[in-house]
């Protein structure tokens, strides 16, 4: 196309139609926010409602054994302390009886390999000597 001035002819471009305008989906980031359940911890002065009747917290004493030569009285020791005490005990007899025989092997072929190389090195000394001294 081109417009007629008189005798000149000027140029004209052809232009598309305006495009209609790009629509952008704009979502705003998200984050998941770690949450935790509120820990209610009770003031230091509450008290019962009426009616409620308390629990009785008695405290059994520990069983005492009486010293007669020294006179005094030794606490025992609880249940809970005993059978952990026998259960360590009665794996460290286990583990050591078990592993004893292996380790007894072990030492005698590694005292023989060592003993070989020994003997070796006592040769070749012996025979350096030897033959530096002819």
């Amino acid at each position: 196309m081109s417009v007629n001035l008189g005798k000149v002819k000027l140029p004209t471009a052809d232009l598309p139609k305006n495009l209609p305008p790009i629509q952008l989906e704009f979502k705003p980031p998200s984050a998941r926010i770690p949450g935790y359940t509120p820990i209610v911890v009770p003031p230091s002065d509450l008290e019962a409602p009426k009616g409620v009747k308390a629990k009785s917290s008695e405290k059994t004493e520990a069983p005492q054994i009486q010293i007669p030569v020294l006179d005094i009285q030794m606490p025992l020791p609880t249940t809970e302390v005993v059978a952990t005490a026998t259960y360590a005990a009665v794996a460290a007899v286990a583990t050591t009886t078990l592993a004893t025989p292996f380790f007894n092997q072990i030492k005698k072929k590694l005292q023989k390999f060592l003993q070989g190389k020994i003997d070796k090195w006592k040769e070749k000394r012996k025979k350096k000597k030897d033959s530096s001294e002819s």
